[in-house]
């Protein structure tokens, strides 16, 4: 099955990961491609074990879109998000 998972860049080099589909499976890595291979380290493992406990495996229902925003004024990347 394939699962959407977000990658987020964290603050310094590193990359963040996580499944929206399933609650506490999360990875760290240096590189995207770290990350990603990570999470399907770390997904695999999440579900054999949820196997052994007789846990149901979540479907994966979450979609990725990306949308195009146009933008009036320049992008201050050092002022918080509301």
């Amino acid at each position: 099955m394939k699962y959407a998972i977000v990658i987020e860049k964290v603050p310094g080099s590193n990359y963040g990961a996580f499944a929206p589909d399933v609650d506490g499976c999360v990875a760290t890595g240096d590189s995207v491609e770290e990350v990603t291979r990570l999470m399907q380290e770390g997904l695999a493992f999440h579900f054999e074990g949820m196997h052994e406990d007789g846990l149901p495996i979540p479907e994966p229902t979450s979609q990725v879109a990306y949308v195009e925003v146009a933008i009036s004024a320049p992008v201050n990347h050092d002022v918080p998000a509301l």
